[in-house]
């Protein structure tokens, strides 16, 4: 090779023939070195690119910067010139590269189109894959044991074949295409059927021990490669648009939420009131509201929606809807539980909501409890330096209509606090899978017995958030409302 690529180079004295057959070769190398730089530098760009993004459909990325790189290092291993300029110790390796190329490039090749397929086409690509795979570990397998040798690339070659006929037919006849893809491009379909035709021009040569024409093939793949990346960058751009628009959406739906929220804590006489509410994602299932009928008496609720999301923050705000309809009887707990539960039942497609609520009452120095499925109501006896956990549960609401709920007397005295909250705060799990728990909550109000509401919820808080690993997102929406009587 080196003899070859010297031969040709002309003195200063000697003019150049353009009919030089030595010209001709390297005129034809020149486009592969070319191509095959431009190929290996889009294919480790765009997995990059992928790296950087870390968000979206980003896959897709992968698999053309895999079967954009990996041809472009095959066709610089095919240029003697390329490899004219590298150590020649390092000459030897070519057959190695081609042969190892040559095998995988069908995977990630098969995986981008995997991006788009569904139904029985998509079961086709998955068995290519896992076919392709197979043949390609035994093929590299055998190159390292054996060396430089063709002993599975005739069936390499057969599988490209009917990948090739099979992906093409799809992409000619229109009906299979709207049935069997879920993204069509006429750039997309130009490139692959190019591409297709001069692949199985290359295949069948290979299967005939035929020497294929390099410009063809160099041709059909810019087209191919230009074509694909038309299309990732396509789909990756309308999947960011997608992403915006959600984000967009998500953003509105938490401003919503957040309306229907207490805007404040009441001003009531004898009560200091501190409320929290944390959700994991933009919007959440936890919910909370006052009732206050007067500057003595107000109830107090706290209802958690199974899930997360989108669906438990309308069922959310369902519960907004419901509680205006039982604060004509927010003295009576029990009965604000049926009220919700009537109108949330057969409301909430399979989710259910716990819920407490307490009803205080500061001139009559009295409280009522009733829950629904809730996690206890923790209560502080400053006489006794005593904490509590006091439950009345029935049924979660919305599991059935006629559903009935029992309230319980709660006692209460000056300096005594109550601790309403979700299962956020106590499910969180560390490192070690163990969850945060009754007792850890419970050993927190009692070290804090001292401390103003506010600065319970702000302990109370940090606690939980420190049992967490740190890299670790929030589990669980944390809603809850402390209440110290004065």
């Amino acid at each position: 090779m080196a003899s070859r690529i010297g031969s040709w180079y002309p003195s200063s004295r000697e003019s150049v023939n353009p009919a030089d057959p030595n010209l001709a070769f390297l005129r034809g190398q020149v486009a592969g070195i070319i191509l095959g730089t431009i190929f290996l530098f889009i294919g480790i760009a765009s997995c990059v690119v992928a790296a950087v993004r870390r968000r979206g459909q980003v896959q897709i990325l992968v698999w053309f910067g895999l079967f954009s790189g990996l041809y472009g290092a095959r066709m610089l291993a095919q240029s003697p010139l390329a490899l004219a300029v590298l150590p020649q110790s390092t000459w030897s390796s070519r057959p190695y590269v081609n042969n190892i190329v040559a095998y995988l490039i069908i995977v990630p090749g098969a995986l981008f189109w995997l991006e788009f397929t569904q139904g029985l086409l998509r079961r086709f690509v998955q068995i290519t894959i896992a076919a392709g795979s197979l043949i390609g570990i035994a093929g590299v397998v055998s190159l390292f044991v054996a060396g430089p040798s063709n002993a599975f690339m005739f069936y390499n070659h057969a599988l490209a074949i009917c990948y090739l006929l099979v992906i093409g037919a799809v992409l000619v006849v229109p009906r299979l295409s709207l049935r069997f893809l879920t993204f069509s491009s006429p750039v997309l379909t130009v490139g692959i059927l190019v591409f297709a035709a001069a692949a199985l021009y290359i295949n069948v040569g290979g299967l005939l021990d035929l020497e294929p024409d390099l410009v063809v093939e160099q041709f059909a793949l810019a087209l191919f490669i230009f074509s694909l990346g038309y299309v990732s960058a396509d789909k990756v751009f309308r999947d960011e648009r997608r992403l915006l628009a959600i984000q967009s959406e998500l953003e509105i739906a938490r401003e919503i939420q957040n309306s229907i929220l207490p805007t404040g804590v009441p001003d009531l006489k004898n009560l200091s009131i501190a409320a929290a509410y944390h959700p994991m994602t933009a919007v959440a299932g936890d919910f909370y509201e006052f009732i206050p009928v007067d500057q003595y008496r107000a109830g107090f609720l706290v209802a958690d929606v199974s899930g997360h999301g989108v669906p438990a923050a309308l069922i959310a705000s369902m519960i907004k809807v419901a509680v205006q309809s039982a604060a004509a009887s927010a003295q009576d707990p029990a009965e604000v539980l049926r009220i919700l539960n009537r109108i949330l039942s057969g409301q909430l497609r399979g989710q259910f909501v716990t819920a407490a609520y307490l009803w205080i009452d500061t001139e009559a120095h009295k409280a009522r409890y009733a829950a629904a499925g809730h996690p206890p109501l923790l209560s502080w006896r400053a006489a006794g330096n005593e904490l509590t956990r006091i439950e009345s549960n029935g049924l979660p609401l919305g599991v059935a209509g006629n559903s009935d709920y029992a309230a319980c007397d709660v006692p209460l005295a000056s300096a005594d606090r109550f601790l309403l909250y979700t299962d956020g705060v106590i499910e969180p799990e560390n490192a070690a899978g163990e969850p945060f728990g009754d007792c850890r909550l419970e050993q927190v109000v009692r070290s804090n017995h001292a401390c103003s509401p506010s600065e319970l919820s702000r302990r109370l808080l940090a606690e939980v958030r420190n049992w967490q690993p740190a890299s670790a997102p929030q589990q669980d929406d944390i809603t809850l409302i402390v209440i110290d009587v004065l």
